[in-house]
């Protein structure tokens, strides 16, 4: 039976195991399980290649109505697989347990199929997805976007033609600014300078004013 079968115990989301695969790193990948029924159900995660992924938790019990996440991890690859396929398969299988079972107490045969009990199963397929396909994915996404109608094209050009408008805008502006700047720098340069020469002649005047008082004052003998 597939994840998605209504007739299952436990649901899974998603159906299959996708990793972005990349070298020489491990890769997580999260899987939901969903009890669907007012029961407890134990359930036990299985794998063709144990050495190669770790499952956490690889067993379990959920609540009535209620989900957990199991995280499983591609150990750390140090080298690609042919045409970057994959023939890893996991098995879910799941069961009615009474109620407060405790995972730890659960029997060795729990998962056993001998007619006392129903166990279901599932299949989960996995699949490696390299980084460069999923940048090729979201350049056709860009070209695609590129490509679209005539009208859609054109609102592009306008709005080019409206933002070249506003760099120019914005120069134009920064221009008139440093002119004003300018203007009011040569007019305090003049102030100041009118205002030099004021103070200088004051002084000039008042030096002369003291140089004929103390000439004409007479000498005493």
């Amino acid at each position: 039976m597939t994840a998605g079968d209504a007739n299952q115990l436990i649901s899974v989301q998603p159906n299959d195991l996708k990793f972005l695969f990349e070298l020489d790193k491990p890769i997580l990948c999260n899987l939901q399980l969903m009890n669907n029924t007012d029961n407890h159900v134990a359930f036990k995660v299985k794998t063709t290649s144990p050495k190669k992924y770790f499952v956490r938790p690889n067993t379990g019990i959920v609540m009535p109505q209620d989900s957990c996440i199991i995280r499983v991890t591609l150990q750390a690859q140090s080298e690609y697989p042919p045409h970057m396929q994959c023939k890893d398969k996991f098995l879910l299988q799941s069961t009615i347990v009474p109620p407060n079972t405790d995972v730890d107490d659960l029997p060795a045969d729990t998962f056993n199929k001998d007619g006392s009990k129903e166990v279901k199963e599932c299949k989960l397929k996995v699949f490696y997805e390299s980084l460069s396909g999923q940048a090729n994915s979201e350049n056709g996404g860009l070209k695609s976007f590129t490509s679209q109608t005539p009208d859609a094209n054109s609102t592009i050009q306008h709005l080019k033609d409206e933002r070249d408008a506003a760099v120019r805008q914005t120069v134009q502006l920064q221009q008139d600014l440093d002119f004003l700047k300018r203007q009011r720098r040569r007019r305090n340069d003049s102030g100041f300078s009118f205002m030099f020469a004021s103070v200088v002649g004051l002084i000039g005047i008042m030096v002369g004013f003291l140089l004929n008082l103390s000439l004409a004052s007479p000498s005493s003998e």
